[in-house]
């Protein structure tokens, strides 16, 4: 997604989004996919927060390019229902893994629609 040179950061974007997300928005280290930036640090994207279970995350790739994500925000909730990084899984836990999926995919891309649209006023 294009946004708009205006909120072309972090800082900018969350400036602009933070009083239309209901539930929260907040700038935090990216510990879903542990993005490092060239320093080797976790870098920072912007969370929109529905629920404890439902939020995206934004970041920028390049210039006014941004990346929208689903997360669950809670850790302890993320650690039990979210996508698991190992790379081998026994039977159990791949069979686990595809449950978890299927049962929360809906209300998932429900909350990640609605708080999408909140991002796209912020695009071009």
């Amino acid at each position: 997604m294009t946004i708009k040179n205006e909120y072309n950061s972090l800082e900018t974007l969350y400036n602009r989004l933070k009083n239309e997300a209901t539930n929260g928005c907040y700038i935090d280290f990216d510990i879903w996919d542990f993005r490092l930036d060239t320093n080797g640090q976790l870098e920072e994207c912007l969370v929109l927060k529905k629920s404890s279970m439902h939020a995206i995350k934004v970041y920028f790739t390049e210039g006014n390019t941004a990346k929208l994500s689903y997360i669950i925000p809670n850790k302890m909730m993320n650690s039990y229902f979210g996508k698991s990084k190992r790379i081998r899984q026994n039977i159990i836990e791949f069979i686990a893994e595809k449950l978890k999926q299927t049962m929360l995919a809906g209300s998932q891309q429900k909350a990640f629609d609605e708080l999408e649209t909140i991002v796209r006023k912020a695009a071009l």
